[in-house]
């Protein structure tokens, strides 16, 4: 009998394919050597997308890297590897020459993931992908991604590229194919949870429609009883020194109510390897991150310090993303930067913050302030909130 998992246990995470374990696919990777090195480089935005596949083709090719990157130029060590001699760029463009029609097969492969408006970014911003000889191939047919919408029948998913691509390069037909059984799997997993959701996807929920002359600053005044001022630091890499695996996670989590000041505050250890920019970005020692609470041990502490009726209030909608990257999506929220906003009449700059200790700690007792600010007219008339510019 499988598993059963109680919607309120705290998510577990897979350190390695970064997935909830309870649609892992680390037991059905199929790891195949390749004679051809494969160099991915992924917008940063496709590396928050739950279903990507290129990190699945990755762990599957032990001959390939991974790289996350704005600018493929920027990456350390990358641009000596584009500019070896057999380096090649999967990429369609009416340049490009069909894999059937190539004499000699490239002994690196650059493959770029991303939608495809955010690959043709990364292709244009790099002067070094722009100067490789670009390869395309045609499928024989549509691929399985019956998940994801494809711009045309032809497209692929990654996994599914790389896979045929590698079989023609290498003549070796059917070599590549148990690739695509993780990605098989996870396909099934994911259109049994919408058929039972009752074939709707999340993603097709009508939008709430504004309603005109609704004022954000009265919305918020209804729910100040409910409001749980909050702030998050993730295990961020910055972009010219993106790893190999990085990707962002929540690191510090940090919350004070407005009705009674309880305060809640969890230094998360981190599952993958830790930014070396991250201790002097949150003002705390790397000693100290790499020795944080048990993730699950803090999750199931915020869930039992949340109350049913609490409003989560944030400086924008990172934390909630963060916040949803664990499980925990709030069910009600407020985005203190967008209130303030319509209060000014133009968008306000960062949270002013001063002191010394963990920036989380500091930024909450600005937004505390912050939010007294708009709930108290007083406050509004004389031309405050200062703690915002």
């Amino acid at each position: 009998m499988g598993q059963t998992i109680s919607p309120d246990a705290p998510r577990q995470i897979c350190p390695r394919c970064r997935r909830p374990t309870r649609v892992c696919f680390c037991d059905r990777l199929t790891q195949i050597e390749s004679q051809t090195r494969v160099v991915f480089i992924q917008h940063p935005l496709e590396a928050k997308v739950a279903i990507s596949t290129c990190r699945m083709a990755h762990l599957s090719l032990p001959n390939s890297e991974l790289h996350v990157a704005l600018d493929a130029d920027e990456i350390p060590g990358l641009a000596q590897t584009l500019l070896q001699p057999g380096t090649a760029l999967l990429f369609p463009a009416e340049d490009a020459t069909d894999v059937e029609a190539l004499q000699i097969r490239p002994k690196t492969l650059v493959v770029v993931d991303g939608t495809w408006d955010n690959a043709k970014k990364l292709f244009q911003r790099s002067p070094l992908l722009k100067s490789l000889p670009r390869i395309g191939f045609v499928p024989p047919a549509p691929g399985n991604y019956r998940i994801r919408k494809e711009p045309a029948e032809h497209c692929l998913s990654t996994i599914e590229a790389v896979a045929q691509v590698l079989e023609k390069l290498e003549r070796a037909p059917g070599r590549f194919t148990p690739m695509l059984a993780a990605f098989d799997r996870m396909v099934d997993l994911q259109l049994g949870f919408i058929e039972s959701h009752d074939g709707k996807s999340r993603y097709e929920q009508p939008r709430r429609r504004n309603v005109k002359g609704r004022s954000p600053l009265a919305k918020l005044k209804e729910v100040a009883p409910n409001l749980v001022v909050t702030f998050a630091e993730a295990n961020a890499w910055p972009r010219d020194a993106a790893p190999v695996d990085g990707y962002a996670e929540l690191l510090q989590l940090v919350a004070h109510r407005l009705s009674d000041g309880a305060r809640f505050e969890a230094l998360l250890k981190p599952i993958s390897a830790l930014s070396p920019a991250a201790p002097l970005h949150l003002g705390v020692t790397a000693e100290a991150l790499l020795g944080g609470e048990d993730r699950a041990a803090a999750i199931a502490r915020w869930k039992g310090f949340v109350q049913a009726d609490d409003v989560i209030c944030t400086w924008g909608r990172y934390p909630i993303d963060l916040l949803r990257g664990e499980g925990v999506a709030p069910a009600a929220s407020m985005d203190l930067r967008a209130v303030l906003a319509q209060q000014l009449h133009r968008r306000p700059g960062a949270v002013a913050d001063s002191g010394a200790g963990p920036r989380a700690l500091r930024r909450l007792e600005a937004l505390v302030q912050v939010a007294r600010d708009l709930l108290d007219d007083q406050a509004l008339r004389a031309g405050r909130p200062a703690s915002a510019g």
